[in-house]
Protein backbone atom coordinates (compact mmCIF):
# COMPACT_ATOMS: atom_id res chain seq x y z
CA UNK A 1 0.00 0.00 0.00
CA UNK A 2 1.43 3.27 -1.07
CA UNK A 3 1.21 6.08 1.33
CA UNK A 4 0.62 10.28 -0.14
CA UNK A 5 2.05 13.17 2.00
CA UNK A 6 -0.31 15.61 2.03
CA UNK A 7 0.67 19.24 1.99
CA UNK A 8 -1.62 21.41 2.96
CA UNK A 9 -1.76 25.34 4.07
CA UNK A 10 -4.77 27.30 5.23
CA UNK A 11 -5.79 30.26 6.56
CA UNK A 12 -8.95 31.47 9.04
CA UNK A 13 -10.94 34.35 10.15
CA UNK A 14 -13.98 35.71 11.53
CA UNK A 15 -15.90 38.31 10.38
CA UNK A 16 -18.42 39.82 12.46
CA UNK A 17 -21.07 41.97 10.52
CA UNK A 18 -19.67 45.16 11.50
CA UNK A 19 -16.54 44.46 10.00
CA UNK A 20 -18.57 43.47 6.29
CA UNK A 21 -17.97 41.45 3.44
CA UNK A 22 -15.44 43.59 1.97
CA UNK A 23 -13.43 42.50 4.48
CA UNK A 24 -13.77 38.95 4.15
CA UNK A 25 -12.93 40.05 0.67
CA UNK A 26 -9.74 41.89 1.07
CA UNK A 27 -8.58 39.39 3.35
CA UNK A 28 -9.13 36.30 1.05
CA UNK A 29 -7.45 38.46 -1.84
CA UNK A 30 -4.41 38.80 0.14
CA UNK A 31 -3.95 34.91 1.04
CA UNK A 32 -4.82 33.80 -2.96
CA UNK A 33 -2.32 36.12 -3.67
CA UNK A 34 -0.06 34.18 -1.99
CA UNK A 35 -0.19 30.84 -4.23
CA UNK A 36 1.78 30.58 -7.01
CA UNK A 37 -1.14 29.79 -9.47
CA UNK A 38 -3.03 32.88 -8.84
CA UNK A 39 -1.94 35.20 -11.55
CA UNK A 40 -1.56 31.82 -14.02
CA UNK A 41 -6.06 31.57 -13.20
CA UNK A 42 -7.83 34.60 -12.85
CA UNK A 43 -10.62 33.56 -13.13
CA UNK A 44 -10.35 30.90 -10.39
CA UNK A 45 -9.10 33.75 -8.09
CA UNK A 46 -12.18 35.77 -9.42
CA UNK A 47 -14.77 33.11 -8.71
CA UNK A 48 -13.42 32.40 -5.19
CA UNK A 49 -13.86 35.90 -4.49
CA UNK A 50 -17.71 36.11 -5.69
CA UNK A 51 -18.46 33.36 -3.73
CA UNK A 52 -16.87 34.13 -0.13
CA UNK A 53 -18.59 37.52 -1.09
CA UNK A 54 -22.00 35.25 -1.28
CA UNK A 55 -21.18 32.61 1.39
CA UNK A 56 -20.52 35.58 4.01
CA UNK A 57 -23.38 37.56 2.85
CA UNK A 58 -25.76 34.82 3.56
CA UNK A 59 -23.95 34.09 6.86
CA UNK A 60 -24.29 37.91 8.06
CA UNK A 61 -27.62 37.75 6.71
CA UNK A 62 -29.22 34.66 7.86
CA UNK A 63 -27.88 33.66 10.56
CA UNK A 64 -27.50 37.43 11.93
CA UNK A 65 -24.04 37.21 13.61
CA UNK A 66 -20.77 36.11 12.49
CA UNK A 67 -18.77 34.16 9.53
CA UNK A 68 -16.22 31.83 10.26
CA UNK A 69 -14.23 31.58 7.09
CA UNK A 70 -11.54 29.21 6.26
CA UNK A 71 -9.56 28.91 3.41
CA UNK A 72 -7.58 25.33 2.80
CA UNK A 73 -5.51 24.70 -0.17
CA UNK A 74 -4.09 20.95 -0.16
CA UNK A 75 -2.06 20.97 -3.86
CA UNK A 76 -5.34 20.41 -5.82
CA UNK A 77 -8.11 22.05 -4.57
CA UNK A 78 -9.12 25.07 -3.12
CA UNK A 79 -11.28 24.79 0.14
CA UNK A 80 -13.65 27.93 0.79
CA UNK A 81 -15.34 26.98 4.05
CA UNK A 82 -18.05 29.56 5.84
CA UNK A 83 -19.48 28.80 9.00
CA UNK A 84 -22.60 30.12 10.84
CA UNK A 85 -24.58 29.61 14.41
CA UNK A 86 -27.42 28.96 12.44
CA UNK A 87 -28.67 25.56 12.11
CA UNK A 88 -30.96 25.71 9.24
CA UNK A 89 -29.30 23.75 6.04
CA UNK A 90 -30.05 25.93 3.21
CA UNK A 91 -31.20 24.32 0.12
CA UNK A 92 -31.54 25.60 -3.79
CA UNK A 93 -34.59 27.84 -3.92
CA UNK A 94 -36.05 30.02 -6.86
CA UNK A 95 -34.95 33.56 -6.44
CA UNK A 96 -37.55 36.34 -5.56
CA UNK A 97 -39.30 37.57 -8.42
CA UNK A 98 -40.53 40.37 -6.61
CA UNK A 99 -38.73 44.03 -6.26
CA UNK A 100 -36.50 42.21 -4.24
CA UNK A 101 -34.70 40.11 -7.25
CA UNK A 102 -31.42 40.55 -5.90
CA UNK A 103 -32.01 37.78 -3.32
CA UNK A 104 -31.76 33.82 -3.43
CA UNK A 105 -29.25 33.82 -6.02
CA UNK A 106 -26.11 33.36 -3.75
CA UNK A 107 -25.74 29.47 -2.97
CA UNK A 108 -26.83 28.91 -6.47
CA UNK A 109 -24.00 31.25 -7.80
CA UNK A 110 -21.58 29.46 -5.31
CA UNK A 111 -22.97 25.97 -7.16
CA UNK A 112 -22.30 27.55 -10.23
CA UNK A 113 -18.85 28.53 -9.87
CA UNK A 114 -17.29 25.96 -7.70
CA UNK A 115 -16.11 22.49 -8.66
CA UNK A 116 -17.99 21.01 -6.12
CA UNK A 117 -20.22 22.08 -3.02
CA UNK A 118 -20.67 20.89 0.29
CA UNK A 119 -23.53 21.82 2.91
CA UNK A 120 -23.36 20.16 6.26
CA UNK A 121 -24.34 20.58 10.41
CA UNK A 122 -21.21 21.65 12.02
CA UNK A 123 -21.39 22.38 15.87
CA UNK A 124 -24.82 23.36 16.34
CA UNK A 125 -24.95 25.66 13.44
CA UNK A 126 -23.98 25.03 9.53
CA UNK A 127 -20.70 25.17 6.90
CA UNK A 128 -20.82 25.69 3.52
CA UNK A 129 -17.76 24.23 1.60
CA UNK A 130 -16.72 24.81 -2.07
CA UNK A 131 -13.89 23.59 -3.63
CA UNK A 132 -12.26 25.22 -6.59
CA UNK A 133 -9.85 23.33 -8.35
CA UNK A 134 -7.39 25.84 -10.58
CA UNK A 135 -6.16 23.36 -13.16
CA UNK A 136 -10.32 22.29 -13.60
CA UNK A 137 -10.80 18.56 -14.33
CA UNK A 138 -12.02 16.14 -12.45
CA UNK A 139 -12.49 15.87 -8.70
CA UNK A 140 -9.29 14.88 -6.90
CA UNK A 141 -11.20 13.76 -4.12
CA UNK A 142 -13.97 11.92 -6.21
CA UNK A 143 -13.86 7.89 -4.99
CA UNK A 144 -12.14 6.54 -8.34
CA UNK A 145 -13.86 3.36 -8.99
CA UNK A 146 -12.03 0.32 -8.82
CA UNK A 147 -10.47 -1.90 -11.67
CA UNK A 148 -12.44 -5.01 -11.80
CA UNK A 149 -8.45 -6.77 -12.65
CA UNK A 150 -6.41 -5.14 -9.79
Amino acid sequence: MRTLAVKAVGWARSFPIAEGVRAARQWTAGHLATLPWSRSVPDTVYSVLLCVSELVTNAHRHALGTAHLVLTWDGRCLHVSVADANPYLPGAREPDADENATSGRGLGIVDTLADSLDVHASHGGKAITACFRPSGGPDPHAEKPRDANA
